[in-house]
Order: structure tokens, then sequence, then C-alpha cells
């Protein structure tokens, strides 16, 4: 005979499965755009309790409003305590945000040619940044609108920051791909696959099997070098490969990717990670944001490490910081920041 639990036992069973709220580290975090980059990177910090309060902001009327309502209300089913806000336009709402992720911009479209691409997203991502370190200027600036490497630039210049609180996200976007793709070959767990790139976000990045390993077991050891080169090149072009398949660019691992990197900061992990760095004579480079291991922790970039390549690396290194710096003269020369 079926009994029916008293009120005790319905609260140890709610005790059981009720989260422990912790202190937090930081109040609040601001994702501008809220767009479904923006609004995946909001869902993923909130389902983190990395803050206080989530604000995300967009320009038109009610939509971070509706996704932050819509996350918000997962909030009990899913045991998070953030607080999800959204926004229109109201910097003032950002006000105190101890980091900053920038996801806003346009896709390209047909007949839009590459520099009216950046000149369109450089206004609109100098434009955000400005108003948004008005209302917080100590915060971190992590960005993610494309053509990324050259957005990470308009967002320095128009943020007068140290480039340690300046950055791109797309080198932990892109060894994510590169370790699913791994992973599929292999048929392994990505969790135990350890992974390196450097350069530029696009098809001038450069993969590194060599610094690629799977619990410590060199990838090398383990695939042949015809299907690594054909990792390789897919990761090189893995956001057009979504691109194809869904008629607009992924937003899921973006925003994970950026949500991993304020994880980082929030809990001050000093973790190794790939981004999108201003380089002022590392690798024999300078005046470049190109994508590079750093530690990342508390205060943005505590060091970019500098690892060892060889001949061919290093020439491929050269290759995609020539053309990010080609695409950043572009910027320079419609002289915005004057």
């Amino acid at each position: 005979m079926y009994n029916k639990p008293n009120i005790i036992t319905f609260a140890v069973m709610k005790q059981k499965v009720k989260r422990k709220k912790k202190p937090y580290k930081m109040q609040k975090i601001t994702v501008i755009g809220a767009g479904n980059v923006g609004a995946t990177c909001a869902n993923v910090i909130a389902h983190k309790d990395l803050a206080k309060e989530v604000v995300l902001l967009d320009v038109k009327e009610g939509i971070a409003e509706g996704k932050a309502l819509d996350i918000w209300q997962t909030a009990a089913i899913n045991h998070f305590n953030t607080r999800v806000t959204g926004v229109t336009n109201d910097y003032l709402k950002t006000k105190g945000s101890g980091i900053i992720v920038i996801t806003s911009g346009i896709p390209r479209k047909p007949g839009m040619s590459r520099d009216d691409l950046i000149k369109t997203n450089a206004n609109i991502v100098k434009d955000v940044t400005e108003k948004a370190i008005k209302y917080s200027p100590d915060a971190i600036i992590i960005v993610v609108s494309n053509p990324l490497d050259v957005m990470t630039y308009a967002a320095y210049k128009a943020s007068n920051k140290s480039s340690k609180k300046v950055f791109g996200m797309a080198g932990t976007l892109d060894t994510g791909r590169y370790r699913a793709f791994i992973a599929n070959a292999l048929h392994v767990t990505p969790i135990d696959i350890h992974a390196m790139l450097l350069g530029g976000h696009g098809d001038t990045m450069v993969p590194l099997p060599r610094y690629t390993s799977i619990n410590g077991i060199p990838i090398t050891q383990l695939l042949g070098k015809d299907e690594i080169d054909k990792i390789v090149e897919r990761t090189k072009k893995g956001g057009g490969e979504l691109v194809n398949l869904m008629g607009t660019s992924a937003w899921y691992a973006p925003g994970a990717a950026a949500a991993q990197l304020v994880e980082a900061i929030v809990d001050d992990q000093k973790k190794i990670v790939p981004l999108c760095a201003y380089l002022s004579g590392e690798y024999g480079l300078k005046d470049v944001f190109l994508g590079v291991p750093v530690k990342l922790g508390k205060d943005g970039i505590e060091e970019i490490i500098e690892i060892d390549l060889d001949k061919d690396e290093k020439k491929l290194l050269e290759t995609s910081a020539n053309s990010v710096k080609s695409v950043m003269k572009v910027l320079d020369d419609m002289n915005l920041f004057d």
C-alpha cells in the first residue's frame, strides 16, 4: 500500500536537491548583443553562477528583455541563482560590470565587401565599447564580434585600456572545434584532448599537431599525417562549414567559449588558453592582435606564453600575422579613432 510522504520527508527531499548558494566573486557581468551568440553566452554564465547579475543588452526593443526573462525562468529548473536582466540600449543598467562581453555586429551580406563589413562593425564595436566603459571603466573586455581580430583592435582603440584587459575569444572557440574533430576521428572524449593553435581567426590560423595530445599521448602517434592534415583544414574552415549547413553562423560554441573565458577571470583560474591578444614583440611580432596562448586570471591576461616553433610553424604564424595586419590597416585608414 502506498504511503503518502509526510511534510518532513518532502523537506528532506528538497534539501537533497537544493544547491548551496556560493558567495559571488563578481557582482555584475554585461553581455552586449542579444543575438544567438550573446544570449548563449549569457545563458552559460548564468548556469555557472559566475556573478550576482548578468545584464544582456541589445539595441532592438524587447529582444534582450525577452531572452533574459526566458533564461531567468530556467533558474529554478537548472538550480542557479544568477539574476539575468535584459535592457534595450540602457547602459546605465550595466554600471559596475567587472567583465563586458561584446558580441554586437552584423554578418557579411551578399554584395558586401570586406571593407564595408569592417567599417560597419567597427563603428558598432566602437560605439558600444565607449558607452559601456563610461559606466564600467575598470571592466575587462572580451570581444566576440567578427571579423574578430580587427574588432578586438577596434575595442582596444575605443577603450584606451591596457591590452591585458582587452582581448578576443577566437582561439578558445577554434581549439574547441579542433578537439571535437580529433575526438570524432579517434572515438575518444574531447575532454581528454589538449590542443593548441596560433594565429588569426580564419583560414590563416595555425593549429599545432606537435602540441596536441590525448592524456599525454601525442596525436602524431595516434593519427597519420594525412588524417591530421584533414582535421587541421577542417578546423580552419570550421565556421564556414556551419554557415553552409545552417545558412547562418554558429552560436552554441562561440557563446560557450566566451563564457569559459569569463569563468577563468571570475575564478582567477590562471588558465592557459589561446585567445586573440596584442603582441608587442612576442614571437618576433609587434603591433598586431593575434591568437596566442596566455595565462588568464582575475586581472585579465597575466602572461603571454611563447612556445617553441619550428621553421615551418614560424612561417605560417608570420603569414597569419601579415594577413591580420592588412585588415587592421583597413581599419586604421578609416580614421575612426582620430
